[in-house]
């Protein structure tokens, strides 16, 4: 046999002893209570500042229009939008469910908005 050719020892798999699975003692999350969870509107620190300087209030029907607004926005691929309601004007991002700023109607007109994709006029 010739010096350079070396016989590679055979290798053998390791077996490891087998252990039990434990069961979670946390009951599954479903689906749709995750995405349920997602889908609520969140309101940043500054727009929560903002809408208490400036007396901005939603009544419940308000939000879930706004939440179902977003919603629509979100699946047409609006990432951030301008929400122009009645009484004011928020700044939100479809992409994180959240509410970026927000202004009165009046402070609003005469203001430029950039960086968005999306406009949701709402009619109270």
């Amino acid at each position: 046999m010739d010096h350079r050719i070396h016989q590679v020892a055979q290798q053998y798999k390791l077996q490891l002893p087998a252990t039990k699975k434990t069961e979670n003692a946390e009951p599954k999350t479903a689906f749709k209570d995750v995405l349920a969870e997602q889908s609520t509107l969140k309101i940043s620190k500054h727009a929560s500042e903002r809408m208490s300087e400036r007396n901005i209030h939603l009544n419940e029907k308000q939000w879930q229009t706004l939440e179902s607004k977003m919603l629509e926005a979100k699946q047409k691929g609006i990432t951030d939008s301008l929400v122009v309601m009645d009484h004011a004007a928020l700044l939100v991002s479809a992409k994180n469910n959240t509410i970026v700023t927000a202004m009165d109607r009046e402070e609003a007109t005469s203001r430029i908005f950039t960086n968005i994709n999306g406009t949701i006029l709402i009619n109270d």
